[in-house]
């Protein structure tokens, strides 16, 4: 962050706190609790895929989707809940250990380009989300803590279609002729 940046920062915040000192509203609210559920949900189908992807690439990719991706975001998105003292989702998944592939017959395995094709719509539709709620917020401090969850999703979906394309794991579309 530059010093501009942080200089632009603290005076949103200085003006947010004159203008405006009222707690999230319900559709930042309810936003917020969607984030929260659909990350936890995403946090059991990655280490489901962490568990039959076989490229070590895509594999450290899964990792720091869940670490640094849903992980984090259901974070930011629980604490400003916490502050403004509404209820957090009770919804959970079961956890799953990463690296039990057990004895999954190879028939039954995902492969390493259905996991990155279901990575990819994973992260289209979380950046919408994301989006969606940044739109819909009146708090300025709520979209800046989501921009910059957008930002750290954006640089990790640059390094998961580069993946595919080294791979050769994205569709072949052919050209139209005219």
């Amino acid at each position: 962050m530059t010093i501009l940046d942080k200089v632009n920062a603290k005076g949103r915040s200085l003006v947010q706190n004159f203008v405006n000192d009222e707690s999230a509203n319900y559709i930042e609210a309810g936003l917020l609790y969607q984030i929260i559920i659909t990350g936890r949900f995403h946090v059991s189908l990655l280490s489901i895929f962490y568990n039959h992807a076989k490229d070590p690439e895509l594999m450290e990719l899964i990792k720091d989707a869940l670490d640094n991706l849903s992980e984090r975001t259901i974070k930011v998105c629980e604490d400003i809940l916490d502050a403004n003292d509404a209820m957090l989702p009770t919804m959970r998944f079961p956890e799953r250990l990463l690296g039990s592939t057990q004895d999954i017959p190879s028939a039954a395995h995902i492969t390493d380009m259905e996991i990155a094709m279901g990575l990819v719509n994973m992260h289209g539709a979380s950046q919408m989300a994301l989006l969606m709620a940044i739109n819909q917020s009146y708090h300025l401090e709520i979209g800046i803590k989501l921009r910059k969850q957008l930002n750290i999703a954006l640089d990790w979906g640059y390094r998961l279609q580069q993946l595919m394309l080294h791979r050769e794991w994205l569709p072949q579309i052919a050209k139209v002729q005219h």
